[in-house]
């Protein structure tokens, strides 16, 4: 039962990741999966971060492919850890850009093979997982990819545009509008299904989890209170996120008080009534966090 998303608004311009190297089947490749070979650096308070944290953890890679965990808020402008810095500058000559997570380094050369999210993900899965969930199952990807962009435009944008403070009011009524057509579509699907493609958990279900997260703990606080109420009503999507919360995988690795910090760091938004209005009562549905792996 796919998704009908809602028009979609107009896609927020993001710069195109510095790196996009992949890792492939064999030795042919240059870039082949080889337990240590590779390490994530990962802040847990971003968003494509806890992704890729949660798909690791779901995998079992602790051993394969260590973690070094970032502080939750980047300590240099455009987002940058000065801890990346050097991987970067190792990795092409002269950058001038922001070092920036999530990074996917080699422990070989010391360079950088991706920064890009989507791919680090795929490649974790298909490349070096040996246990847990198939989490991009043959003939799934064109459905988890449009999750993705139900996740990225129907949901974070439109939420972003209907507590957007300059956003004009008929705006902001039109993306509340359109974000909850989009969760009305998500709690259809998922009042019959345990998970969105199916009864297996894939990486669809990491994305859809991810952007829950950030619906409830970042754009909750510029939305009024009543837009709050409308989004807290689909109880099937929300008892979902609780259910999937609860597992070590997902609830371990949530830092709310990160990104409670990240986000009053760098946000310029004024605080709407919503923001005491909270949906789910995330530390309560967690697992107790352990301490993730240190390079």
């Amino acid at each position: 039962m796919p998704v009908t998303p809602p028009a979609a608004a107009v896609p927020t311009t993001r710069p195109a990741p510095a790196f996009r190297g992949r890792i492939g089947r064999d030795a042919r490749s240059g870039h082949y999966a080889v337990p240590g070979r590779y390490r994530l650096h990962l802040s847990l308070s971003c968003s494509r971060c806890l992704r890729i944290a949660i798909t690791h953890s779901l995998l079992g890679l602790d051993e394969a492919c260590p973690v070094t965990v970032l502080p939750a808020v980047p300590d240099g402008p455009a987002g940058e850890h000065s801890a990346l810095r050097p991987l970067y500058e190792a990795s092409a000559h002269r950058y001038s850009g922001a070092a920036t997570a999530p990074v996917l380094s080699e422990e070989w050369s010391g360079r950088i093979v991706s920064t890009h999210a989507p791919d680090i993900l795929r490649d974790l899965a298909r490349r070096f997982a040996t246990a847990g969930p198939e989490l991009y199952p043959c003939g799934a990807e064109t459905e988890i990819r449009d999750i993705e962009q139900v996740c990225a435009q129907d949901i974070e944008e439109n939420a972003q545009r209907a507590g957007c403070a300059t956003t004009d009011a008929a705006e902001q009524a039109a993306a509340l509008d359109r974000l909850i057509a989009t969760l009305d579509s998500l709690e259809r699907r998922l009042t019959h299904c345990e998970y969105l493609l199916g009864d297996q958990l894939t990486g669809a279900d990491v994305e859809l989890w991810v952007t829950l997260v950030q619906l409830d703990t970042v754009h909750r606080w510029h939305l009024a209170a009543a837009a709050v109420h409308r989004i807290a009503e689909h109880p099937a999507l929300w008892a979902y996120a609780r259910r999937l919360a609860a597992l070590p995988a997902f609830g371990r690795h949530l830092d709310l008080d990160g990104i409670a910090r990240r986000h009053h760091a760098h946000c310029q938004g004024l605080e709407a009534a919503g923001a005491a209005v909270q949906i789910l009562d995330w530390a309560a549905h967690t697992a107790p966090r352990t301490p993730a792996a240190h390079g």
